[in-house]
């Protein structure tokens, strides 16, 4: 993976927090229970797309500390601003909604409603409820943004040996998915279906979030920069995609429930399996077509 140092970046689609203050649940990648856990994660997604959030607040950082100047920072004028996991993710976020603007119109006869991602420390507010970094990164439909705690990233390389680094692209473009079933109303009717067991409407929206990441790795090459005029990625090789496929192995349910030391329990799967999430990752990069991500209408999950 090789980025365009020519590109101009959009900070405008990025908010940089900083540190929070609380705890909460969203609309996460799983952790094992003891660090956000998997039990009372269902409750909040239902309430997240039935009941419109919890407390509905604006996002917020708790306690008054803001970020850094991510204009500044991530400017084409900083020759090492790629060495910052800011400027990484702010371009990955910029590469998937300038695909998707692209893309959506196609799939819903609409256009694409752009959505913020939100760096924090710790904790933070949102339209959800206050989130901690325990839960992973999340998708709240209430406020329909993207909530991310970039310490993550070390979790998901320590823990669970993903630390390859498209590894990043591939869970924001899953958190992306789920804006997209979002605008689409996946999210609503997904959450009056069963929310956990190995054929729930919550695996078959995670999955089909998997598919839709896949789906923009294949065309990631092809999205543009702030301008117009350059592209955001110079190249994604096969060992990239190799890289989210291992991603998507190491966050599957029976992965995770195996890794916090008890027997796979197929009936408190929310995500889907290791290998369903590779497989459904894969098909939409291998068919680079959203249209193709239909886990609602297919009996193979």
């Amino acid at each position: 993976m090789e980025l365009n140092d020519r590109a101009e970046l959009d900070t405008s689609q990025v908010n940089d927090l900083g540190r929070g203050v609380g705890s909460g649940r969203g609309m996460p990648i799983p952790l094992p229970t003891g660090r956000g856990g998997l039990v009372s994660l269902v409750i909040t997604v239902l309430v997240a797309l039935v009941g419109g959030g919890i407390g509905l607040n604006a996002a917020t950082n708790g306690d008054g500390a803001g970020g850094e100047d991510l204009e500044q920072s991530c400017s084409r004028d900083n020759p090492d601003r790629f060495g910052n996991v800011k400027c990484r993710n702010l371009l990955y976020v910029n590469s998937i909604q300038d695909y998707w603007k692209q893309e959506y119109p196609a799939i819903s006869g609409r256009q694409y409603e752009p959505t913020d991602t939100n760096y924090f420390g710790q904790a933070v507010s949102t339209g959800c409820g206050t989130a901690d970094s325990g839960v992973g990164p999340f998708y709240c439909p209430a406020d329909k943004q993207v909530y991310i705690d970039l310490s993550f990233y070390d979790e998901l390389a320590s823990r669970f040996g993903a630390d390859g680094e498209f590894a990043a692209p591939y869970v924001l473009a899953h958190e992306y998915g789920h804006h997209i079933q979002n605008l689409l109303g996946t999210n609503e009717r997904a959450g009056q279906g069963d929310q956990t067991g190995p054929e729930s409407a919550s695996v078959r929206l995670e999955l089909q979030a998997d598919c839709y990441a896949g789906a923009w790795a294949r065309h990631a090459t092809e999205s543009k920069d702030k301008s117009g005029q350059e592209a955001l990625f110079t190249s994604i090789t096969e060992s990239d995609i190799k890289e989210a496929v291992e991603t998507a192995e190491a966050i599957g349910d029976d992965t995770i429930q195996q890794r916090s030391g008890g027997g796979i329990n197929p009936d408190q799967f929310t995500h889907g399996t290791s290998e369903q999430r590779q497989r459904w990752f894969r098909q939409g990069y291998d068919r680079g077509d959203p249209q193709v991500c239909d886990t609602f209408g297919t009996s193979r999950l």
